[in-house]
């Protein structure tokens, strides 16, 4: 039986590498008894996949992952006994039973939205997150941004408008519905990058406070919803 999960990382888990976050679920769960699946081998291991994995420095409402279980509890049941025993900057929110053809959550994943805020640093340089509120109107205007984009091998100038999806002023920030997955991923640094150099200012990554409110798939009428939309209610 095959679940996927939504949990959070927030607080200090931002500080907290991809790496780690696996050997810490690995641990929630054997605490959290639950009836996980081991591969065969020499080295079993319980059969678990991310989707989309979160750079350092971003916190997120909206992290997704995939496991297989020999047998079930309500999943109701389930999240309590996990949440009572973990911690409380990463909790499982919600999970759903998948059907046998459903994709794997990380080849899937097709968008990510963010709410960026100011850090204590970028208060002291920008007073408040309108500050982009001009910078923000003429992105949208634009026909393309350009940036210079890094890669594994090299550096090159690209334009990120395409993998824009939206992007505005609210009243709790500046909010970014984002190009996620493997064929075309861009990052909310990125574009808040491009932001400072419109707005005519030097940015800085420890400025901006990046929240991940979810992660999204396409569903077969192409509309695109929650990765936890996949599964039902169990």
């Amino acid at each position: 039986m095959k679940v996927r999960i939504k949990y959070t990382k927030t607080g200090p888990l931002r500080f907290i590498s991809h790496l780690d976050v696996m050997r810490y679920f690995q641990k929630a769960i054997r605490r959290a008894e639950f009836d996980i699946k081991y591969s065969s081998g020499f080295s079993p291991h319980q059969i678990i996949s991310f989707a989309a994995p979160m750079p350092l420095m971003l916190t997120s409402v909206g992290e997704y992952m995939d496991a297989e279980f020999n047998s079930l509890d309500t999943s109701e049941d389930m999240i309590r006994r996990f949440n009572e025993t973990a911690s409380p900057y990463a909790q499982i929110t919600d999970m759903v039973i998948l059907p046998d053809n459903a994709g794997n959550s990380m080849s899937v994943v097709c968008g990510s939205d963010y709410l960026i805020n100011l850090t204590e640093s970028g208060l002291n340089k920008f007073s408040d997150i309108a500050y982009f509120k001009e910078a923000l109107l003429d992105a949208n205007k634009k026909s393309e941004i350009l940036i210079s984009k890094k890669t594994k091998k090299n550096e090159k100038i690209t334009d990120i408008k395409p993998s824009i999806f939206e992007l505005s002023m609210r009243e709790d920030g500046i909010y970014m519905l984002l190009s996620a997955g493997s064929v075309d991923n861009l990052k909310p640094e990125l574009v808040m990058e491009a932001m400072c150099i419109i707005a005519g200012c030097e940015y800085s990554r420890y400025d901006f406070d990046i929240l991940r409110l979810d992660t999204y798939m396409r569903d077969k009428n192409k509309k695109m919803v929650p990765l936890i939309e996949a599964g039902d209610k169990f």
